[in-house]
């Protein structure tokens, strides 16, 4: 696309002297004139035609000089058009002033077309590196947008948490939080109906930040959830899982999980540790107990994996929290994890709590820890009580 340059002088002579100097670049298609014969004239021009790259503007003109038009084109706020102002050799002051309004460059009369010529081209790759900028810039503009959009449609995927079993609010009490570190995230929770007396839940960690790891997150739940709402044992979930995302084999990514099955009427809980921090067992007395070390590998890494199940039970009063490293491994100003013993002290302090209000304790208790150091990884909590 040509340069479009608009040259503003009363002198008529100079119209004719620059389509000449300069007219291998305008029959190439290169450089486009447009000639003006005062600042007024000049801005009319402006308003209707917004694609003008250069001003080349003489100072001293009838009914609008070329300071003033400077000043109107400052107005315009458009980084990308570049005003390069001429006047007399001897008018020193004038242009000064020019530059300090924020003129590009100028020259001086009579114009040395070939110094006028290096001049415009420096002024074109100026502008260039503006309009890349500026186009980059929308494309970041339309990420941001799409990532917004993309969080949206992350967290409304995610269950319900106000009251999702109220035929059981008399049996169970449930919570869970997800906060991605960056706009969208690789951590989710879930849980689900299978039967009148069982609930389906889960918590995991996908490897990586960011779109990629979202992705496989969405991927990830979507296949738990079907095969467990089947009522399939924890075991079977786990490993119909792991086999189909080993066979996509999506950029060597894998996913910590647990999933379990929670029994609403008994509290026996069965479930699969798949190289996921082992969840706690918080008691209304106060007392807390740890699940052992998951000795399943991680989802999505090794076909036909043996995958092993676990039991336990909770008895009225008792809660199951569980949560992702985003929590043990947040880290303050000072480059300290929070840690498994500040967790462990909240949980005994807030043991009598509901769900909701042991996962607001501990996400109040992480931020206060963390301060205002930048958030390193997804925080997500999710807690079964028996009531």
């Amino acid at each position: 696309m040509a340069i479009k340059i608009l040259s503003v002088d009363d002198e008529l002579d100079l119209e004719l002297l620059l389509t000449q100097y300069f007219r291998r670049k305008i029959r190439k298609g290169e450089y486009e004139f447009r000639f003006a014969h005062n600042g007024l004239e000049a801005l009319t021009m402006l308003l209707k035609e917004k694609d003008f790259d250069i001003i080349l503007s003489d100072i001293n003109m009838p009914e609008m000089d070329g300071l003033s038009l400077l000043t109107k084109i400052n107005e315009m706020q458009n980084p990308a058009l570049k005003c390069i102002m001429v006047s007399a050799y001897g008018d020193m002051g004038n242009i000064r002033q020019a530059m300090n309004n924020g003129a590009f460059d100028f020259a001086t009369k009579p114009i040395d077309l070939d110094d006028l010529s290096l001049t415009i081209e420096k002024a074109i790759e100026q502008i260039n590196y503006i309009k890349a900028m500026q186009q980059e810039h929308v494309q970041l503009e339309s990420i941001k947008g799409d990532l917004a959009a993309a969080r949206e449609i992350q967290q409304a995927i995610l269950p319900r948490i106000d009251k999702p079993f109220p035929e059981n609010a008399q049996q169970l009490d449930i919570a869970a939080l997800m906060n991605a570190a960056k706009d969208v995230g690789g951590d989710f929770y879930d849980f689900f109906r299978i039967d009148d007396d069982r609930i389906g839940f889960v918590i995991a960690d996908v490897s990586g930040k960011g779109v990629p790891a979202a992705i496989y997150m969405a991927v990830c739940r979507t296949l738990i959830r079907a095969t467990g709402i089947r009522g399939v044992r924890p075991q079977e979930c786990v490993s119909y899982t792991n086999d189909l995302l080993v066979e996509e084999g999506a950029n060597n990514m894998f996913v910590t999980a647990f999933y379990g099955i929670y029994n609403v009427r008994t509290g026996e809980v069965a479930y699969v540790n798949a190289g996921h921090n082992p969840p706690y067992v918080v008691k209304a007395d106060g007392s807390l107990s740890k699940l052992p070390l998951a000795e399943n590998l991680v989802i999505g890494v090794v076909e036909d994996y043996p995958y092993k199940e676990g039991n336990l039970r909770l008895e009225h009063g008792d809660a199951l929290l569980l949560y992702t490293d985003g929590v043990t491994e947040a880290v303050n100003a000072e480059s300290k994890e929070y840690g498994e013993e500040r967790l462990e002290a909240l949980l005994r302090q807030n043991a009598q709590a509901g769900c909701r209000q042991l996962i607001d304790a501990v996400k109040a208790d992480v931020e206060a820890f963390v301060g205002e150091a930048e958030q390193s990884d997804d925080i997500t909590l999710l807690t079964i009580k028996r009531v």
